[in-house]
């Protein structure tokens, strides 16, 4: 693993080369972007305001890697980053979630990201938190009238947090108040920003007003992970999470939009969704060109937030998008088509790659499954003509010819539990003959 925000260009390029096979402008693109974004951050107050984001604008048929591509950078990012599909949004009066939700969904992800930082930094406290609320629990401190002296109590009680800590405590029971409050929170990516403001302020309300409470007999062990909220609600400054938060998400934010082709209008199409597909455009716009975006954890601008966007544009053209929105990505990226020759290096370059996916699943019933060379290079030939004779869906191709020529073998794999499987070039063929040779079958199978 990569540290992404220090990496060079070619360290990410590399990188990424372990999982997805060619396409190497677009990987150059990218990690140029990202590699911009901590030299921007290195820069002057005075200028660094200046420098925006380069948004960049992927173009390619389905399953040639633009997914891929964005998937992979999610793990290994240091930067809040977020993937979006465009189709899932609606113009403002429409049914459906508004472009801000991601927006907010961004700023949620780096408030987590904050969040898992700051309990990291935090641990020896919360679990020293955790363990002094239970040690009140199993050893009370004596009545005042006691003749228990303050030092007794206090060897006792440093043997009893030995034992908690120790794990001797675990399997006993204590008993515990809950509240029986009503979760007034929710999810606020999909509800609009007042109704979450509305949804908190009742919240406080209720918590000010105090809540009813149930007892409840729990283990020790079970004990130390409710009390993990509690604590970490006590120790870490919610305000500080807050505001790096914020930050995080404006200056270090990605947002790849996924087929922002299905809100392209193609020139000649009159159907009745095309208001609304260009509303959306239109909604999308002041969020990409840099605007202020309200959240339950503050406002955000957007100005600095990086926008990846990806499409086929099967059915329309990137010069189908209003011209405002294509010139808020003035980097574009062309992927290419997977030949027959990248098909077979997909099979057996990337790190986890489909065929060793399939080898680990039927290790599993203690089949040992091999390919031959020739059956390899069969898969990626008749994989690369079913995307030629029928709809091309590149890569995802050859999911659907492995899967039908092992479905025997793995439908049945008891019977070759113990054993070494070897697929050979004429159990594909053998396999997939009668569908590659009827194509209207293969329109349905292949």
């Amino acid at each position: 693993m990569i540290d992404a925000k220090n990496a060079t260009p070619s360290e990410i390029v590399t990188y990424l080369d372990e999982y997805v096979i060619g396409q190497s402008s677009a990987k150059r693109t990218i990690a140029l972007a990202l590699r911009t974004r901590y030299r921007r951050m290195q820069l002057s107050p005075d200028i660094v305001d200046e420098v925006m984001p380069k948004n960049i604008l992927m173009i390619g048929s389905t399953g040639v890697g633009k997914t891929e591509i964005a998937r992979r950078l999610a793990k290994i990012m240091n930067f809040p980053f977020i993937k979006v599909e465009a189709s899932k949004y609606t113009e403002v009066g429409y049914v459906g979630r508004d472009v801000e939700s991601m927006v907010r969904d961004l700023v949620l992800f780096s408030y987590n990201m904050v969040k898992d930082e700051f309990e990291a930094n935090s641990k020896e406290g919360v679990e020293r938190y955790i363990i002094e609320k239970i040690v009140d629990k199993l050893l009370p401190p004596p009545p005042k009238l006691s003749t228990t002296s303050d030092e007794k109590y206090e060897q006792l009680r440093d043997k009893m947090t030995m034992r908690v800590i120790n794990g001797e405590m675990d399997d006993k029971k204590i008993t515990i108040e809950v509240s029986k409050s009503m979760n007034m929170g929710g999810d606020e990516s999909g509800s609009h920003i007042e109704i979450v403001k509305i949804q908190e302020s009742l919240s406080s309300m209720f918590d000010s007003l105090g809540v009813k409470k149930e007892k409840r007999e729990v283990s020790v062990k079970e004990e130390k992970e409710l009390l993990r909220n509690e604590a970490i609600d006590s120790i870490l400054d919610k305000e500080d999470m807050k505001r790096e938060a914020l930050r995080k998400a404006q200056e270090e934010g990605i947002i790849f939009i996924d087929e922002i082709d299905k809100i392209a209008v193609g020139t000649g199409n009159s159907s009745r969704t095309d208001p609304n597909k260009e509303g959306v455009q239109r909604d999308l716009l002041p969020i990409v060109e840099g605007s202020t975006v309200n959240t339950k954890y503050g406002q955000v601008k957007t100005d600095h937030i990086l926008f990846i966007s990806a499409g086929a544009f099967h059915l329309s053209k990137p010069s189908d998008l209003i011209p405002e929105l294509q010139g808020r990505f003035p980097l574009r990226v062309e992927l290419e088509n997977l030949t027959e020759e990248t098909l077979y290096k997909i099979l057996t370059q990337p790190k986890n790659s489909l065929l060793k996916q399939y080898q680990a699943l039927l290790e599993v019933e203690d089949v040992n499954l091999e390919f031959d060379e020739s059956s390899i290079k069969a898969l990626a030939k008749i994989s690369q003509q079913a995307n030629e004779k029928t709809e091309d869906i590149g890569a995802r191709r050859l999911h659907t010819v492995i899967e039908k020529v092992l479905e025997t073998i793995s439908f049945e794999a008891e019977k070759y539990s113990g054993q070494t499987v070897t697929v050979t070039e004429d159990m594909v063929e053998k396999e997939l003959s009668e569908f590659y040779e009827n194509e209207d079958i293969a329109h349905y199978i292949l």
